[in-house]
């Protein structure tokens, strides 16, 4: 069923120059500082079923990541320490210390990178529908593989750009129907919105640039492997999206990354728990960051 697009009239959408690019964001609310990392196929207009409700008691920050919607798209940059760091800069911009991070997908690797790097800056940490690049490849196998082929298909240079290139909404679709539980959750105007961010002039390539970093992405990750989480996590999923809990014993996947840690699989649900199970997964949020004071 298709749900209605919230109006962003409340949101404040906003540009920052940090770690050298320009970087474009969505601000609502005052209180204790959260971020919101977007994941493929994606932008920050992922949040809009949960920015409006978390503005009542927060301050939410939601940025596109290098490479994606409106922020600069370079030619490098986008292993996770680099797309980390970059939002490290733009909360200093900001006057922002310690948050609570949010990441999906792509944006959790990120999130995951970030609090390696920087722990004292985040207090706790959400991942949605997520397995770690590195677990990913260390259990990469012939069945595996099928339910990853875009990673390596992502990873072909020039190819992707020249197959997708006027055949965005083709390429989109498959993801977002294959990709849910319902594979109409993704129509009409909110379909049409990826549509557009994702035929703006280098967006494709900078969604590729960002799977061509996963070597260097695996061996940032096994130089701290032993290294688990310090801040409460949150790990949810949805119990339908093959590629991640139809392979993964999630719980035990993030044991290894982190001491306290909570999971949350989510029924009726794919890979975009936060557009699939909108209320779901604001409950979850509202939980978890209940005694976040700031």
């Amino acid at each position: 069923m298709q749900r209605e697009i919230r109006p962003l009239t409340e949101i404040h959408t906003k540009t920052c120059r940090a770690n050298g690019i320009r970087q474009f964001y969505l601000e609502a609310g005052e209180g204790p500082p959260v971020v919101l990392l977007h994941g493929f196929p994606e932008t920050s207009f992922a949040w809009r079923f949960q920015i409006p409700p978390l503005a009542s008691r927060y301050r939410v920050i939601a940025p596109d990541l290098r490479g994606y919607g409106k922020t600069d798209k370079p030619a490098s940059g986008y292993d996770k320490r680099t797309m980390a760091n970059d939002i490290v800069a733009l909360l200093t911009e900001l006057g922002i210390g310690r948050i609570a991070l949010v990441g999906h997908d792509r944006g959790a690797r990120v999130a995951t990178r970030l609090v390696k790097d920087h722990p004292d800056l985040v207090d706790r940490l959400v991942v949605m529908d997520n397995v770690p690049t590195r677990i990913v490849a260390r259990e990469m196998n012939a069945r595996i593989a099928q339910q990853y082929w875009f990673f390596m298909f992502h990873q072909i240079p020039d190819l992707p750009e020249a197959l997708i290139s006027g055949r965005e909404d083709l390429w989109l679709r498959h993801f977002f129907s294959d990709w849910c539980h319902d594979p109409s959750t993704i129509t009409g105007e909110a379909f049409e919105t990826y549509v557009k961010a994702y035929k703006a002039p280098g967006a494709v390539r900078g969604a590729m640039a960002d799977y061509r970093a996963s070597a260097e992405d695996v061996a940032q990750d096994l130089v701290d492997a032993d290294k688990k989480i310090g801040c409460p996590v949150l790990s949810l999923w949805g119990e339908d999206f093959a590629a991640v809990g139809g392979l993964f014993d999630m719980k035990a996947i993030w044991s290894e990354m982190a001491d306290n840690l909570t999971t949350a699989p989510i029924e009726r649900c794919g890979h975009l728990p936060q557009e699939e199970q909108p209320e779901v997964v604001n409950k979850l949020l509202f939980d978890f960051l209940d005694d976040w004071k700031g």
